[in-house]
């Protein structure tokens, strides 16, 4: 056997090994937007008294619930999603936001904290689209209060009372009780959706959004 050959036999058994290795890796997990047909049974942990809720007016509204990192990328990227589902079903759909930041995102329960002081004086979607809409601002930096403190200005709060709140972390126990629930119902990742129960796993586009909800109206109107 020459030493060319060798060389070659060489390079495709490595190659081969390269390529089942991936398999093994990349195979373990599915990246497609799979999800559960069963509704959670822990249903306490969906959403709670205090929760952040933009409720349907329809007697077969549907559910969507979201457990969200305002520091996340994902989430940031999901954000247009449902504001553009909750424009096409208005009165049709009840949207439930659950603070579950990340700590590999520094800002995260900062964020989070400023929301819920936000809501304290009736404004946290209000500051939650702000925080989403500004994630690239305010996201990386070093003084993110800052920018918490100029939405708190557009927004008309009590700056003072908004300043000193999120300072204190007041919040800290509420924004506990989420992610406790999130891990309840094995959320891993965000954003964590949740269509009537219904764990949504992977990332959905408006269009896998649609049909689900679709099924879900139907379903409900039965």
């Amino acid at each position: 056997m020459s030493s060319e050959t060798k060389v070659l036999i060489g390079i495709s058994v490595v190659t081969l090994v390269l390529v089942v290795g991936a398999a093994l890796i990349f195979g373990g997990k599915s990246t497609s937007s799979a999800s559960n047909t069963q509704p959670v049974k822990n249903t306490q942990a969906l959403f709670r008294k205090d929760s952040h809720i933009i409720r349907g007016t329809a007697k077969n509204a549907v559910t969507l619930v979201e457990f969200g990192d305002f520091q996340c990328p994902a989430c940031g990227t999901a954000y247009p999603t449902i504001e553009q589902l909750r424009a096409t079903y208005k009165g049709q759909l009840t949207f439930v936001f659950r603070n579950f930041p990340l700590p590999m995102h520094p800002n995260a329960k900062g964020a989070a904290e400023a929301a819920e002081a936000a809501g304290t004086q009736g404004k946290f979607f209000e500051m939650y689209n702000l925080l989403y809409s500004n994630q690239g601002k305010w996201g990386e930096t070093n003084n993110a209060m800052d920018y918490y403190m100029q939405y708190a200005k557009e927004l008309k709060l009590d700056t003072d009372k908004f300043k000193s709140d999120v300072a204190s972390s007041k919040y800290a126990a509420k924004i506990q009780q989420d992610i406790d629930d999130g891990n309840a119902l094995n959320v891993q990742a965000t954003p964590t959706f949740f269509i009537n129960g219904v764990m949504q796993e992977g990332g959905l586009s408006y269009n896998d959004f649609k049909a689900k909800i679709d099924d879900a109206l139907k379903n409900s109107s039965k």
